[in-house]
């Protein structure tokens, strides 16, 4: 045999004998991955890897498999920045010699999407566990273990950014998958229990929470081992709701062994010592014992910096419990200096995952976030209402969430407008206003246009999904574009305030479990003031009586000022002891207090309050620093007495509890809209074709209109009260608002129905309107979200671009509107400016001149 084949045949026993070397060392490395045991797996999980590179190249399946497993060890020691590399190359090779559908591809995106979420990341996240799930049932049919593992990973993902309702049917299908192929007493099964368990827990359902808790805990044991730690995972999680019980003697020893376990198996400086050490020291501030609390929550702290980064949310959470430490003993300088810091890190994470996900997603997001905004006006208003440094935080951090998914919705549109030069952000906004569209069409069918409701049901959710993903697109895309925003702070929004004005802004907080409402009174210069109003349940109930008075017009003036004068007592007259003589307010109301027009409230000298003050609304104060588009603006438009052509005839209960409570509705003329636009056409010199009425008020003679001057609507509006069952996936509020046009009673198919509903007028483009008048009754309710404002058509047209609207809050006679609507346009035309007519008629309406 020839020399060279002799060596050659060394070689190659040589290196099987490496690799035979690295598949023992990879038996050893999987043997203590399953006891927990990862810093020592690692080395051996090197080894294993330089094997393989050396023997069979950098591009080779072993060696991406060596790759995965490496990172994986280290994303579970919580290293992301060394797994995160390793989990890309695995993904590389694994698309090169595999193709992009491969089930060994959909497990390397499952892994960057935990690292991602992990992080905080969740856009990017829920990007990568959506690739992986739609891959794996794709080629191993939904009922596969490794579908259950991106379900539940998806499902932890909508837990942690507070989608409950989204998130429980993954858990619950992840784990009936896990049963029925691994059987009742997998470590698998274990994982499913443990997460719906934290999902009951979030919800306050410790019951249930607690039960899934145990059964957890009793199979890790079990299978994995008294010290594993998944059993200190599932020994914290039920010392939690024990913890939530106020059943503290019983919480401290679980925290304690989760603890050790952590310590153990884990290392001094993992992640999940950080929850441990947090956890044990709130036990201790609850038990009174700060001099033990107080340096846990600084190791927790201290180890959540280092592990995770200073932005990301464990480090907010960890920083806002330092806060309310200090904030129990009375340090307040303390107090405010972590809270201004966790309140820091929570704006960094709004800002990165706001502009993604439909509207809901992002309520649902703003909410995990509302325990911090508590606890700021909590701490200014209750512990330190005297203090500079806590009324200027608590109003910045008013400032910066109070509206902010409005604020976000009605950037993102507007900045997709105006890439016309785009026409990949055209056609998503064409997209997406006809899916809009044919939503709401779908809500406010009748039901014969269906064969079963399984067939509507299947149709509508359908559509939901796409208009979903739709407006997720929208704000990722925007976001492309967007540039740097002027940083929220109090001088650039007192920058805006005219000198003769003062800005107010109400708010409606909790505090040791009960609501109240405060005010801060921020002028062109100086430091603001706070005030606490008290209790909101008297504040509201005095609402709603003032609101069922001003629906009343038989009510006697006295009866009428007299509760009037008694809101004014709770709210307003605090406020005027701060502004002195100021007479201009630029007011923001929240929550129940956006439902009444404060001009009517009645002061103690027995006057109305728009007899001695100007009123401007805003969402917030942070409306005054956004910046007017510089568009050409258009025709203005005025719409009046449609024809709704026959009377409404009785009809079988719709499907949807939406379209049951429109098929109700009998849409009555309004002759006396007619009149109004005659009379306003002649008032402001508009053109025959800038008037549509009957026959041309339809759906689309509105959607067709760009940048218009100002629009004018008299018509119907509607508002559905939500259903008192289950909410269906469309019950919501922008569906449950709108306008009647043309033809609603004829109820045609495609895009003009009639039917005009608060979510398609978001996409109206209205950008440089400026003012919108909805002369109908009720327009201005809606649905009410505390820091949101109403959820009707107003916000609806806002979001649309328009500058201001004028829109009614309660009933008012067809008659008495038109004369309101004619003397506020000739107040208009004598230059009076929108403020100062609007503040004329109010005066005529509540003396009874118009009325």
């Amino acid at each position: 045999m020839p020399i060279p084949m002799v060596e050659q045949a060394m070689s190659q026993v040589s290196q099987q004998e490496e690799l035979a070397e690295a598949e023992r060392l990879n038996q050893q490395v999987v043997q203590l991955y399953q006891q927990g045991k990862y810093a020592e797996a690692i080395p051996l999980a090197e080894k294993v890897l330089a094997i393989r590179k050396k023997v069979l190249g950098d591009n080779h399946l072993d060696v991406a498999n060596s790759l995965h497993t490496l990172g994986f060890l280290y994303y579970k020691q919580s290293k992301y920045a060394e797994a995160e590399p390793l989990f890309q190359k695995s993904l590389a090779i694994r698309k090169q010699q595999l193709g992009n559908h491969h089930p060994n591809v959909a497990t390397s995106l499952n892994n960057l999407g935990l690292i991602y979420s992990d992080q905080g990341r969740y856009t990017e996240a829920e990007k990568m566990f959506q690739q992986s799930l739609a891959i794996r049932k794709q080629q191993l049919g939904d009922n596969h273990q490794f579908v259950a593992t991106s379900l539940n990973n998806l499902a932890f993902l909508y837990r942690r950014q507070g989608r409950y309702t989204e998130a429980e049917p993954f858990f619950q299908e992840s784990l009936a998958i896990w049963k029925q192929k691994l059987g009742d007493n997998h470590p698998s099964v274990a994982i499913s229990l443990n997460n719906l368990g934290l999902l009951y827990s979030d919800q306050g359902r410790y019951i249930e929470a607690k039960l899934f808790f145990q059964q957890s805990l009793a199979i890790r044991k079990q299978q994995l081992g008294h010290n594993h730690p998944s059993v200190g995972d599932s020994l914290n999680n039920l010392g939690l709701i024990y913890y939530q019980q106020e059943r503290y003697a019983e919480a401290e020893p679980l925290f304690q062994q989760s603890l050790a376990i952590d310590k153990q198996q884990l290392g001094e400086n993992h992640p999940s010592v950080a929850t441990g050490l947090n956890n044990l020291a709130a036990l201790y501030s609850k038990q009174g014992k700060y001099a033990e609390a107080e340096p846990l929550f600084q190791q927790s702290l201290a180890i959540f910096n280092q592990q995770l980064g200073d932005k990301h949310p464990s480090v907010a959470q960890s920083l806002n419990n330092l806060a309310r430490f200090y904030q129990s003993q009375g340090n307040t300088n303390r107090a405010i200096e972590w809270l201004s810091q966790g309140i820091t890190v929570e704006e960094y994470n709004l800002s990165e995952n706001l502009v993604a996900g439909d509207e809901r997603q992002k309520q649902k997001y703003m909410r995990k976030v509302s325990s911090s905004t508590n606890t700021v006006i909590s701490l200014n208003l209750q512990s330190a209402p005297n203090n500079p440094e806590a009324t200027r935080l608590a109003l910045k951090t008013i400032f910066e969430r109070k509206g902010r998914i409005l604020d976000v919705l009605t950037n993102s549109l507007q900045i997709l407008r105006q890439r016309i030069d785009d026409p990949d952000s055209q056609e998503l906004l064409t997209e997406l206003i006809a899916i809009r569209t044919q939503q709401a069409n779908l809500i406010f069918k009748k039901p014969e246009n269906f064969s079963s409701p399984d067939v509507y049901r299947q149709l509508l959710t359908e559509v939901e999904n796409k208009a979903k993903k739709l407006a997720d697109q929208l704000g990722r895309r925007s976001a492309e574009f967007r540039n740097l925003s002027q940083p929220i702070t109090l001088e650039a929004i007192q920058k805006q305030i005219p000198a003769d004005a003062a800005l107010v802004e109400l708010v409606r907080y909790k505090t040791f479990g009960k609501l109240r409402y405060g005010a801060y009174i921020l002028y062109q210069s100086g430091e603001p003031q706070a005030i606490d109003l008290g209790e909101a349940e008297a504040i509201d109930k005095a609402v709603e009586k003032l609101r069922t008075y001003l629906r009343n017009r038989k009510v006697p003036l006295k009866q009428f000022k007299r509760e009037a004068r008694k809101l004014d007592k709770l709210v307003m007259q605090p406020v005027r002891q701060v502004l002195g003589e100021t007479k201009t307010i630029i007011l923001s109301p929240d929550a129940t207090l956006n439902l009444i027009p404060f001009e009517a409230l009645v002061d103690d000298n027995n006057q109305y309050l728009v007899e001695n003050y100007q009123i401007t609304y805003l969402t917030s104060g942070r409306d005054l620093l956004r910046q007017t588009p510089n568009n050409n603006r258009q025709s203005p438009l005025v719409m009046a007495d449609p024809f709704y052509y026959t009377k409404i005839v009785a009809v079988n209960r719709s499907i949807d509890h939406i379209s049951q409570l429109f098929a109700t509705k009998n849409f009555g003329r309004l002759e006396g809209t007619a009149e109004e636009a005659k009379a306003i056409k002649t008032t402001m010199g508009l053109s025959d074709n800038q008037i549509k009425t009957k026959g041309q008020a339809t759906e689309n003679a509105l959607k067709q209109v760009k940048n218009p001057d100002f629009i004018h609507i008299a018509t119907h509006g509607f508002f559905l009260e939500p259903s008192s069952e289950n909410s269906t996936n469309v019950d919501n509020p922008l569906f449950r608002s709108g306008l009647v046009f043309a033809g609603v009673e004829k109820r045609q198919s495609g895009g003009d129905d009639g039917v005009f509903t608060a979510n398609e007028a978001t996409l109206l483009n209205l950008v440089g309107t400026q003012l919108v008048v909805l002369s109908a009754c009720d327009t201005g309710i809606g649905d009410i979200s505390a820091g949101e404002g109403i959820y009707g058509l107003r916000r609806a047209f806002v979001i649309a671009g328009s500058e201001s609207q004028l829109i009614s809050l309660w009933k008012v006679d067809d008659t008495a509107t038109k004369d309101l609507m004619v003397a506020y346009y000739q107040g208009l035309k004598d230059r009076k400016g929108r403020r100062e007519a609007l503040s004329q008629i109010q005066r005529d309406w509540l003396e009874g001149k118009n009325g």
